[in-house]
């Protein structure tokens, strides 16, 4: 039965629902889904560096010899071999990471979300880069912290602002790895000097490496995670180097941080689902990602290079950008004159979409800044869709 024109609810939201907004990003993407239009917005991974054929052989296999525990409720923790997996691929001679440092979530913005709720009070004083990765600034302030931000450069965080902003700091939040959105990385004597300032005034460092695997040659850089076990969070994530549907990344720290995030787990979704955890696990243990990121970094670099040259002939002079050794970003200064979210719309017009940088700023925006991807754009698209935001930008220069 149905009630006959009931009363309609005048919903009442929480202050937090109230103060929730939409990413810039995710906004952006509904226009990207034509398909005329060229888009640079999203920070996707390249659908054809996904290893289809394994998952599907892995989801077959784990199925059918283990359907029923892979079909169940599991622990809050998550799969034991995966997390040994895990640890042992974190250790190195001098810091051994265990299994019981690390907890499975489901995509790394739940990991920040958990962190949010267990490090954070309102007021709190927190410490990000500038600019900083939105996904974070968001899962951060559902908790009303007081963001501060660090000042950087082009080589990343400068380790001396961070000594400067006192004490009483909650956390402080950094990519050190091809920085989402700058594409800068830190320099080993950075991480260095900033793990040691983080570990002197007692602050929390988190590092978010969803990216340190991507590098275009040479081998990843150490991780600040070994450099200060008991100082340092980590967090990892298969989505960059798999596929992010899975929804499958990790957190590690030291064991009282760890349980108090599995407390917080517990009363968000029980546990990380059980059957992808084990489906990873099957596709990872013998080695496939020692074979797979290779052909990950080749692409993307040929990608990178690509987008590099058309700027380096489209766009005007007075305009700069990174030349990231890794990653799938790339960052533009347009002369100070320039709002990039009033070019988003002339470029849209264009069938062409891009990020505009404001919304990866704690505070006080640089509105003549925008982020570029190049990893999901064929050459001949990347080409076209430069070289008609380069026309766009001289007609405001």
């Amino acid at each position: 039965m149905k009630l006959e024109n009931p009363s309609p609810i005048d919903w009442k939201f929480s202050e937090r629902a109230e103060q929730l907004q939409s990413s810039v990003i995710r906004e952006i993407l509904k226009v990207t889904m034509r398909p005329e239009v060229i888009s640079f917005a999203g920070g996707l991974p390249s659908p054809e560096t996904f290893p289809v054929d394994r998952m599907r052989a892995a989801f077959d296999k784990v199925l059918s010899q283990q359907g029923k525990s892979a079909l169940q409720y599991g622990p809050t923790d998550g799969y034991a071999p995966l997390r040994e997996f895990i640890a042992d691929s974190l250790s190195t001679a001098d810091s051994r990471i265990l299994p019981e440092q690390i907890l499975m979530v489901s995509g790394s913005q739940q990991g920040l979300d958990l962190l949010g709720k267990v490090l954070i009070d309102e007021g709190s004083k927190i410490l990000v880069e500038t600019p900083s990765y939105l996904g974070a600034l968001q899962a951060f302030s559902v908790y009303r912290p007081h963001f501060e931000s660090v000042d950087t450069d082009e080589h990343g965080v400068i380790p001396a602002s961070v000594a400067s902003k006192g004490h009483g700091v909650r956390l402080m939040y950094a990519l050190p790895n091809f920085q989402n959105p700058t594409g800068r990385t830190l320099s080993i004597d950075r991480r260095m000097e900033l793990v040691e300032t983080c570990a002197r005034m007692g602050i929390p460092l988190i590092e978010d490496n969803p990216y340190g695997d991507l590098c275009y040659s040479g081998e990843p850089l150490p991780k600040m995670l070994n450099m200060n076990p008991n100082g340092v969070i980590y967090m990892g994530s298969f989505s960059k180097i798999l596929t992010p549907g899975i929804r499958l990344g990790y957190v590690v720290g030291p064991a009282p941080l760890i349980r108090k995030l599995e407390q917080a787990k517990q009363a968000a979704d029980l546990h990380t689902a059980t059957l992808t955890q084990m489906v990873v696990y099957e596709v990872i243990k013998d080695g496939f990602l020692g074979e797979h990121i290779p052909t990950i970094r080749s692409f993307y670099s040929s990608q990178c290079d690509v987008m590099l040259t058309a700027m380096s002939r489209h766009f005007p002079e007075g305009v700069t950008w990174t030349r990231p050794e890794g990653g799938m970003f790339i960052w533009v200064t347009l002369p100070e004159h320039i709002n990039s979210k009033q070019l988003l719309d002339e470029a849209i017009a264009q069938n062409v979409a891009f990020v505009p940088g404001g919304p990866f700023y704690a505070n006080n925006p640089a509105t003549n800044t925008l982020r570029l991807s190049f990893v999901t754009v064929s050459p001949e698209r990347i080409n076209e869709g430069i070289e008609k935001l380069g026309k766009l930008i001289q007609a405001r220069i």
